[in-house]
């Protein structure tokens, strides 16, 4: 196929990614230790992790591993870590060492955790005890033979860490009792870890990085099995994207979303290390108030995050004071970032969000808007990166002509090797070519660019007609008086399905009449919702994705 995107490329971005002899994330990483060795790695709360430091501390742990506990390469290591100092040593650690990071959301039930322990094979995890209660009622019924924990203000400098541990336990009681009787603490790790000299395996592009779960929302949740090649790929092509427009060793990113995710692990932690930014950790992103105080503490150049998180701080007083004079580059990704949305941060920050567009699947990177001057937000996703190949296909895997509207497909060296143990559901998205079926309904244009119509499975079925969520969303979002909103199906005798729309009201004045008028409006009659309600709030996962799956299964009210 015709690579048509390469034609609206900025100048200097290659057709095509160059592995420069680079053979896994490890070499990558130590060589950041090297280039920017007392420079800011990492802050929290706070407290400076400078390379050097997180080269000494992420090599006490991958030692205690592989001499502690004797993990042959290649074994599973799981991480249970919001946003702390904590994570980037443990995470670089299992790399370094030749073992495979199994991110685990902190916030599962224990249903959720015991699944992904039991089916990635973990040996061993490391987890927050705030959450250690949760490990506890299933960690029988796994492999985890070893268990290390760690609180929240184990890492931040006296006496701040002990007022901080102090805090948490004793005054919000945000640590439910537990019983790990054979548990170890980080601090003990890294102190038997300094002793022996990590052993550097060899590792090679094809060997397992990571098992990132995806789909929990959707069904069984399925380990992706990412390789050092698939995430390599993916710093590569993001290296060349931003070209000069990112200094290396003078970026400052906030990271809000939650490491353990794909977007924020490849584009916050790893992608940003290698540029050698400064990466400022917010462990609580829910706190708008707080979060807007941490920003103000950093001249921030970059900031990654999805549609809710730039909604919410869009809404708060006190972020329109800031100072955006370093800001040159928002990347919002995760979910489609609404159009109003867009154009609030662009009125407030006079920087534009820059759309872009992954799976789990796919490292997560695949389309990118161009990060040039004078670039606006356009509401495509951008154009696929280097070495990537995006086809707009039919349910029988055929490639459609440009324009048409199809499921976007995606080929190139940052697509995964399978699910892991899963031959049947892997069969299901990768096809014969190598391409991978995303589920998500988009189309390509002359130039290049990819736009978003939906997900596949979030089609709205009206007479025969699709209506997809998003634009409804976007038409109710640009109203002012709406905070968040979400459309999901419905049934109906009369069409088979109907629009169903949720609004969150920021205006108390705001009335469904209101919002059904401004319906009529802007949109064709079937795709109108048949009923709109008032809520107080939409239901998220972690990251601030909209469970449109939650808001479909509740009860419509009689």
């Amino acid at each position: 196929m015709e690579r048509v995107w390469l034609k609206s490329y900025s100048p200097g971005v290659p057709a095509d990614i160059d592995w420069g002899g680079l053979a896994s994330l490890r070499d990558v990483l130590e060589a950041s230790f090297s280039r920017f060795g007392k420079q800011v790695a990492y802050t929290c709360m706070g407290t400076d992790l400078t390379f050097d430091e997180l080269d000494r501390q992420s090599a006490a742990f991958g030692s205690w591993l592989q001499h502690g506990l004797r993990l042959p390469k290649g074994a599973r290591v799981a991480i249970m870590l919001p946003n702390v100092l904590q994570y980037p040593v443990v995470v670089i650690g299992v790399l370094r060492a030749g073992y495979v990071g199994v991110n685990c959301n902190p916030l599962y039930t224990p249903r959720e955790l015991e699944h992904q322990l039991s089916d990635s094979g973990a040996e061993a995890i490391v987890v927050l005890e705030n959450f250690a209660h949760t490990l506890e009622q299933v960690i029988g019924r796994t492999l985890v033979k070893a268990v290390v924990t760690t609180r929240v203000g184990d890492m931040l400098r006296f006496p701040k860490s002990a007022i901080v541990n102090f805090v948490v336990k004793r005054v919000k009681k945000a640590i439910p009792a537990f019983h790990l009787p054979d548990a170890i603490t980080l601090d003990e790790a890294l102190s038997r870890g300094v002793q022996t000299p990590l052993e550097r395996p060899p590792l090679s592009l094809d060997d397992l990085a990571f098992l990132q779960y995806t789909g929990g929302t959707t069904g069984v949740s399925k380990g992706a099995m990412l390789t050092h090649g698939n995430l390599l790929s993916n710093l590569l092509q993001v290296s060349y994207w931003v070209g000069d427009q990112i200094e290396e060793g003078r970026e400052v990113i906030i990271t809000a979303l939650p490491l353990y995710h794909i977007f924020a692990l490849t584009a916050n932690c790893l992608a940003f290390m290698k540029f050698g930014a400064k990466n400022v950790l917010i462990p609580n992103p829910r706190d708008i108030p707080g979060f807007v105080k941490e920003l103000a503490r950093h001249r921030f150049s970059v900031i990654t995050g999805v549609n809710t998180l730039f909604n919410a701080l869009t809404h708060s007083p006190d972020f329109a004071r800031l100072d955006f004079s370093s800001l040159k580059l928002t990347l919002g990704g995760g979910m489609a970032v609404q159009r109003a949305v867009a154009q609030r941060w662009k009125e407030i920050t006079g920087n534009p969000v820059l759309e872009a567009y992954g799976l789990t699947e796919t490292s997560p990177g695949a389309c990118i808007n161009p990060l040039r001057p004078g670039s606006e937000f356009n509401g495509t996703v951008g154009l696929p990166l280097p070495s990537t190949v995006v086809t707009i296909r039919d349910d029988a895997g055929r490639v459609l002509p440009i324009g048409e509207v199809g499921e976007i497909c995606i080929a190139g060296p940052q697509v995964m090797k399978g699910y892991w143990n899963r031959p049947d559901e892997t069969a299901k998205v990768l096809l014969a070519d190598g391409a991978l079926r995303t589920g998500d309904i988009g189309t390509l244009d002359a130039d290049g660019f990819v736009r978003i119509v939906d997900r596949k499975k979030d089609m709205i079925l009206v007479s025969g007609f699709n209506v997809y969520p998003n634009e409804v969303e976007d038409v109710v979002a640009s109203m002012p008086g709406v905070l968040e909103v979400c459309a999901v199906s419905m049934a109906d005798e009369g069409s088979g399905e109907a629009v169903r729309l949720v609004v969150v009201p920021r205006d108390a004045s705001l009335t469904v009449d209101a919002i059904q008028a401004h319906c009529r409006a802007h949109l064709t009659n079937y795709k109108v919702p048949k009923l709109i309600e008032l809520w107080k709030s939409l239901p998220k996962t972690n990251v601030g994705k909209v469970l449109r799956r939650e808001v479909k299964n509740t009860p419509v009210p009689r």
